[in-house]
C-alpha cells in the first residue's frame, strides 16, 4: 500500500496556517516544548523537504532541532536530547513517503498522510537497526548505516 492509499485515520492539522505557525514557532523557538512532538518533528521535515533540496532541509532541520533543544535547555546526553541518526533517518522516511504522495495533496494532505503512515512509527527505524546500535553514543553524535536493513 502506498503512502497515499494508506487509510487515513488522524487528522492532526485542518488548515495550512496550522503547520505554518508550528514552523514558524518552531524556527523562532517560541514553540512550547510540550508541543514538539515526534508529529511536529515529521512535519518540519516535511515542510523543508518540500521547499527546499535535501541537503539543505537536512541542515535546517539538524540545526534547527539542535537549536530549539539549547534554548528549551535540552542538554544532549547519552540518552537525551539530539539524536544525528534517528534525526536523518526520519529525513529518509519523509522524503520515501514524498516520493510515493500524490503531488496534487496540499500540504495539509500531505502532513496528515505522513503521520498517519508507517514512515511516521515510532518503530520504524528499528526494522532497520538493532536497538543497542540506535541507541549507542556513537550513533547520536553521528551517522550511522543500518545493521539489520539498508536504506533503499
Amino acid at each position: 500500500m502506498s503512502a497515499t492509499e494508506h487509510k487515513q485515520t488522524t487528522a492532526l492539522y485542518q488548515k495550512q496556517e496550522e503547520i505554518e505557525t508550528l514552523i514558524s514557532e518552531f524556527e523562532a523557538r517560541t514553540l512550547p516544548r510540550e508541543k514538539w512532538t515526534h508529529h511536529a518533528h515529521l512535519t518540519m521535515a516535511l515542510v523543508y523537504l518540500k521547499h527546499y533540496p535535501v541537503s539543505e532541509a537536512t541542515e535546517r532541520t539538524r540545526s534547527g532541532i539542535q537549536r530549539f533543544n539549547e534554548a528549551h535547555g535540552v542538554k544532549m546526553t547519552k540518552d537525551h536530547g539530539y539524536h544525528e541518526t534517528i534525526t536523518l533517518f526520519y529525513i529518509w522516511a519523509v522524503g520515501k513517503y514524498l516520493q510515493s504522495a500524490n503531488s496534487n495533496c496540499s500540504l495539509v494532505e500531505l502532513a496528515n498522510g505522513l503521520i498517519d503512515s508507517r514512515y511516521a512509527e515510532k518503530n520504524f527505524p528499528l526494522e532497520f537497526y538493532s536497538r543497542e546500535r540506535l541507541m549507542s553514543w556513537e550513533a547520536r553524535v553521528g551517522w550511522l548505516e543500518p545493521d539489520l536493513k539498508s536504506l533503499d
